[in-house]
């Protein structure tokens, strides 16, 4: 037994394509010290801060976000390099790593960045669950926490994160589990009925706590086009606006890109970049998707017949990003 635990220990490697992945979230932590030590006008640490953490005053205030655009960018790396491999993983994670309306949000208190590593991680459980049901079911119990857990965090950091990881996450159950559909409501059933008793721990088991902890009057949903145009159309973002261009024309012109790993992203994204809550578009929160989509149909290009030039373009893109970047830290 206890070489068998020893042998799993030590299936995880530190070899190059982690130690990129190391260097580029470390390149994100410097960049987001930066801002947290010189606050602009758009970047202040008088945010809305989510999560309830106002009762852990010994942590400083930036601690938490920080950490969770951390564990968004190790997420965001984990998927991408686990389904299209490390040209992918490395795709995604630059433009992440280097996209200001991250690193804005992971600098100060705000619920962004928390909603988004919640619903981004809810989505991908579903799926991890849909396809462990395809196998035996001590596979199952693992993810199904996890899931509940999520959905807990999701519950907890904003009024429509919940409803918006659930209808994505389970319409893509739906899809994966073909021809296992069956168990699919009771095991949903099983990780809403924990996130409830997680959130309900969380409040002390307090129902009035955790009346007030779900926040129901953010659930007021809108539509709108300009929160997206206003993403795309800003000189920061020129190098994700050119490589999510790049990707649609590609995706379209190619159907061997056109399978589930790159059309799931891409589904959520269009979902989500509609969505407007209150005050709070739905940009940030379809940021993962969308660098996972461009990552996936990137990788795909760079193995084809032309892979030199999908490569060259694809690094040319994420320099781009990369100097707007900057530049938007240098003002």
């Amino acid at each position: 037994m206890s070489k068998h635990r020893f042998r799993r220990i030590r299936r995880f490697r530190f070899n190059l394509p982690q130690r990129v992945a190391a260097g580029l979230l470390a390149l994100f932590v410097a960049q987001a010290g930066w801002l947290i030590c010189h606050p602009t006008s758009g970047f202040s640490h008088a945010g809305v801060l989510a999560g309830r953490l106002e009762h852990l005053p010994l942590l400083p205030p930036w601690l938490p976000f920080l950490g969770a655009g951390v564990m968004l960018g190790g997420a965001l790396w984990w998927v991408t390099r686990r389904l299209f491999g490390n040209l992918g993983g490395y795709m995604a994670l630059a433009l992440y790593c280097f996209s200001p309306a991250v690193l804005q949000a992971s600098a100060a208190p705000n619920d962004g960045i928390l909603v988004t590593l919640s619903v981004y991680g809810c989505v991908y459980t579903c799926i991890g669950v849909a396809h462990a049901m395809q196998g035996p079911r001590r596979k199952w119990r693992p993810r199904i926490v996890m899931l509940a857990l999520l959905f807990a965090a999701a519950t907890t950091a904003h009024g429509a994160a919940f409803p918006a990881a659930l209808l994505l996450g389970l319409g893509l159950m739906l899809w994966v589990a073909e021809g296992r559909r069956g168990p699919i409501l009771p095991v949903m059933l099983i990780a809403l009925g924990g996130a409830m008793l997680v959130a309900l721990a969380v409040c002390g088991f307090s129902l009035a706590g955790f009346a007030s902890l779900l926040r129901w009057d953010e659930l007021r949903l809108g539509w709108s086009f300009w929160p997206a145009v206003k993403f795309f159309g800003v000189l920061p973002n020129l190098g994700i606006s050119l490589a999510s261009l790049c990707a649609v024309g590609f995706y379209a012109m190619n159907s061997r890109s056109r399978f589930f790993g790159n059309t799931a992203p891409l589904l959520c994204v269009l979902f989500l970049l509609l969505l407007s809550f209150n005050d709070a578009p739905g940009t940030l929160w379809a940021l993962p998707f969308l660098l996972t989509f461009i990552g996936g149909v990137f990788a795909d290009a760079c193995e084809g017949p032309r892979r030199g030039l999908a490569m060259s373009v694809a690094v040319f893109l994420a320099g781009i990003q990369v100097v707007c970047c900057m530049m938007t830290l240098a003002r």
